[in-house]
């Protein structure tokens, strides 16, 4: 399903990438121990943001708001955003138009 985007979709993915690589437990979303993920190298951490940022786009469309480690990620529909925040603070942001 994934999210309504005016944007193209790889630039949209690349942005969620490096705005979700702010959350310090992301992995827990794939119910990761902090131990593996530390055991993994850079090449291997950046196919699981990838596998995130995907299932996240998809899942958006259908969910307004998915936690990640400690963590959401909010679809706001009204202003064509993706929004990252822990607690109260955002962290970054992704235009989808």
């Amino acid at each position: 399903m994934g999210v309504k985007h005016g944007r193209e979709y790889s630039d949209i993915l690349e942005d969620l990438i490096k705005a979700i690589a702010k959350i310090p437990d992301r992995y827990t979303f794939f119910e990761m121990e902090e131990e593996d993920w530390e055991r993994l190298g850079a090449a291997d951490r950046g196919e699981v943001d990838e596998a995130l940022a995907e299932d996240l786009f998809y899942a958006l469309g259908g969910e307004s708001m998915i936690t990640v480690g400690c963590g959401v990620v909010i679809h706001d529909k009204e202003n064509h955003r993706l929004n990252i925040l822990i607690g109260e603070d955002e962290l970054d942001f992704v235009a989808l138009i």
